[in-house]
């Protein structure tokens, strides 16, 4: 496993959050004798962003900072004896002994986005240096780099929803409360922390094995590793999205009228997704290949959850067999069929445990919460409903107010 650091300067500094796993990839190409000589489309395709904001982050790098006019990559242009053009070298600065960084993997700057890269870098770095580090403390590091809040902290509670994606992708894990002063104690994985490998296909599939190294372009063949070879594959996307198999499988055939109107790449899944859609294949036949692609990443994302073939294969029985009428399949597949009912435990299937069959115990006292207000909501109601009546009784042996036509009171 490769590992980078990031300097102190780049993760907390001016930098864009785009710039990070862009400095990452540099930084492990450029340790190779012949520097790094991947080129924009192929970082692109690499990190899952578009060449328009690679060429910002290179940009934003080669430049020297506004406070300590400092850049971080250096960029050489080169050319072939016939004067045509090549790609450029780029190294990025050495730091000195003495600056301070954090270290993370390279397959970090792959799977996760940006934000969430510098999330993990920063977690790494205060765990390193044992600083029990707070969300507001999070949230200086990962504030808004633009807009009109640019400069302004995140709150805590958008730093919470990042802290806790990084978590259910395994790439940390969170002891809430138990450090000190009442706060989380960070563990970082330098690979995720699942049951399941997240994107491991034994039959060919999809994705990119966990010991292949990265997946290159026909721009340029260097890879993390000297002894990788260069494979086809420019426009991807991370590794945990993608579903789209790189050689072809048994799939069955679409429609002769989709084929005829899509210009596309072959559409071509991996068999671990068809093995999860046998139960809806009659619906597949008349879907765009746009729906079949959003179907089949939404399959994927939840197996790298964690989730069981069997159990999606299960859910989709199920729902199928007790729906009479579809309508629209593709609507259904992706808004009723495949989405999981329950609570956040992944464990939890429409409130029972699926490895058990027991109750699940959120649900259980989400439950029970919501039983309790309803039962104070219609006790309160009935107070009010008494007390307002009581305001239109007459104490006993009372008689009611009688007016004189007159006016006068008696």
């Amino acid at each position: 496993m490769q590992k980078v650091r990031i300097p102190l300067r780049v993760l907390t500094g001016h930098y864009a959050d785009a710039t990070l796993p862009v400095y990452v990839k540099i930084a492990a190409l450029s340790r190779r004798s012949s520097g790094c000589e991947a080129g924009v489309a192929y970082l692109s395709g690499l990190l899952g962003l578009s060449k328009s904001t690679v060429e910002r982050a290179l940009t934003q790098l080669m430049r020297p900072a506004p406070d300590d006019d400092i850049a971080e990559v250096t960029s050489y242009r080169r050319t072939h004896p016939g004067g045509r053009g090549h790609t450029a070298v780029r190294r990025v600065r050495v730091p000195g002994r003495a600056e301070h960084g954090a270290w993370v993997p390279t397959r970090a700057a792959e799977a996760l986005s940006p934000r969430q890269l510098r999330a993990y870098a920063a977690l790494a770095y205060t765990t390193a240096t044992g600083h029990p580090v707070t969300l507001t403390e999070l949230g200086r590091v990962l504030r808004h780099r633009s807009g009109k809040q640019a400069g302004q902290p995140l709150d805590p509670r958008s730093v919470r929803s990042i802290i806790r994606a990084l978590e259910d992708l395994g790439w940390i894990s969170v002891d809430r409360r138990a450090g000190y002063r009442g706060r989380h104690v960070y563990t970082v994985h330098d690979e995720p922390f699942q049951p399941t490998l997240p994107t491991a296909d034994l039959d060919g599939g999809s994705g990119g094995d966990l010991d292949g190294g990265s997946l290159a372009s026909k721009e340029h063949h260097a890879t993390d590793s000297p002894d990788d070879s260069p494979t086809a594959a420019l426009d991807i996307r991370r590794r945990r999205e993608q579903v789209v198999a790189r050689e072809p499988v048994e799939n069955p055939a679409l429609p002769a009228a989709l084929r005829r109107t899509y210009t596309g790449p072959a559409l071509t899944l991996a068999p671990r997704i068809w093995q999860v859609l046998q139960p809806v294949k009659p619906l597949l036949a008349g879907l765009s290949p746009y729906v079949v692609r959003a179907l089949a990443r939404e399959v994927g994302r939840q197996l790298d959850e964690g989730q069981e073939a069997a159990r999606l294969r299960a859910r989709l029985s199920h729902r199928y067999a007790s729906t009479d009428d579809i309508r629209d399949p593709g609507r259904w597949l992706l808004g009723a069929a495949v989405v999981r009912h329950g609570c956040g435990l992944t464990a939890c299937e429409s409130g029972r445990i699926w490895h058990t069959g027991d109750e699940c115990p959120v649900c259980a006292e989400a439950s029970a919460r919501d039983l309790w207000l309803r039962q104070v909501e219609a006790d309160l109601d009935d107070r009010e409903r008494q007390l307002g009546l009581a305001a239109y009784r007459l104490p006993p042996g009372s008689t009611p107010p009688t007016h004189s036509c007159r006016g006068g009171a008696r």
